[in-house]
């Protein structure tokens, strides 16, 4: 719905301007009757009733029911003011006749456009919901939140991309952005999606979950190449997550921007991949072997993960948002949703308008349930370590 319907619709005010038309031609018949020079009519004024009447209501009656109201006060005015055999009055009635009849067409074609709008938006959101799931506020020992929002206007989804699933092998996560917008994109973000559906639940290694996913984007690109434009130079960066049962996490990222890690009592951190990866669908699928970073977590640990709509935001100045300044004011709520509203509200301060691109961010708080009689987990400082197809089997 546009934003005129929404006012009209959700205003409390809505019905009181119902009666500005009315108004109108009342105030212009007042001013008719105060001018003091008989040479002066203001009967043609009366063509803004009905013009007035196709901007405040949705009814298509209503213009053609002011425009009635207008064409008798016009003959009125005309007879005070003695002008009913001149011409214009006969201007004035056949234009407020037209205008009545331009305002109806226009509301009817209005109608038409907010109900086609409003048919999009429900075809968008029952796709947000396909493709984009809806992820629980737990997932076995995380916490989890998503913010996305979509740089088209009035869509739902775009090409960013999330999913957070429980597995076997633990808590796996993915944020990604797909090179582009529109439709291309979507249909990408949906193959890499479902790859990750699957391969997070085959794949024991995070690395091979990339392979899998980069095989896959190989596929989508180039079965339907000719209906595809530009799939040759289209790739997909993301950041994969896997938070094991012995409270490490694995990284992988393939061309992301870094993950911040949120510790209490320490500075925000970036989780830089310890080997500069390009994105999937630069190199050949079996080729893709990233490097997968190590991490044990401390109860409380977050991870705000985040697509470069995000990092990318620029003010009228062309300075990009400090997310890693800007993160520890935001995440003073113990609730992750809270945190990545206040994060979306604060770049947006700093943007001073609508995002121009795709934001998505995903925030996993690693809060276990601790279990009768369990020991306290040790809260040692250990370093991150980088595991590879060569170094010792992962556990």
């Amino acid at each position: 719905m546009t934003v005129a319907g929404r006012f009209r619709l959700h205003s409390r005010w809505g019905r009181a301007i119902l009666l500005l038309p009315f108004v109108g031609v009342i105030l212009v018949f007042i001013l008719d009757r105060a001018s003091n020079n008989p040479d002066v009519t203001f009967e043609p004024a009366l063509t803004a009733g009905p013009a007035l009447a196709a901007v405040v209501s949705n009814s298509l009656w209503f213009p053609l029911a002011v425009g009635a109201v207008t064409v008798g006060e016009a003959f009125g005015i005309a007879a005070e003011d003695r002008t009913l055999s001149q011409s214009v009055h006969t201007a004035s009635v056949l234009a407020i006749i037209l205008i009545s009849a331009i305002g109806a067409t226009s509301v009817l074609l209005r109608n038409r456009q907010e109900r086609a709008l409003a048919d999009a938006r429900l075809v968008s959101e029952v796709a947000q919901r396909i493709l984009l799931r809806s992820i629980p506020e737990r997932i076995g020992p995380v916490r989890a939140a998503v913010h996305y929002a979509a740089a088209a206007a009035h869509a739902r989804i775009g090409g960013d991309l999330y999913e957070v699933v429980q597995t076997r092998y633990g808590v796996r996560a993915v944020i990604g952005d797909v090179r582009g917008k529109g439709l291309a994109a979507v249909e990408t973000a949906a193959a890499i999606l479902g790859a990750f559906r699957e391969a997070a639940h085959q794949e024991q290694a995070l690395d091979r979950v990339a392979s899998w996913l980069a095989d896959s984007l190989g596929r989508a690109l180039h079965e339907n190449g000719d209906e595809h434009e530009g799939s040759e130079e289209e790739f997909v960066t993301l950041v994969l997550i896997g938070v094991r049962a012995d409270s490490v996490v694995e990284i992988v990222n393939c061309g992301h921007p870094a993950p911040l890690l949120l510790r209490r009592g320490a500075p925000v951190r970036f989780l830089d991949p310890p080997a500069n990866v390009p994105p999937l669908g630069v190199l050949e699928p079996e080729d893709v072997a990233p490097p997968i970073l190590q991490l044990p977590l401390q109860a409380e640990d977050r991870l705000l993960l985040y697509t470069d709509g995000v990092i990318e935001a620029r003010n009228s100045w062309g300075v990009f948002y400090p997310l890693a300044e800007r993160v520890p004011d935001c995440a003073s709520s113990d609730v992750p949703s809270e945190v990545l509203d206040r994060i979306h509200e604060d770049v947006r301060r700093h943007v001073g308008h609508q995002l121009g691109d795709d934001a998505a961010m995903l925030l996993l708080q690693y809060a276990p349930v601790p279990m009768a009689g369990a020991p306290v987990a040790s809260r040692s400082v250990v370093h991150p370590r980088v595991v590879n197809d060569q170094a010792t089997p992962q556990g």
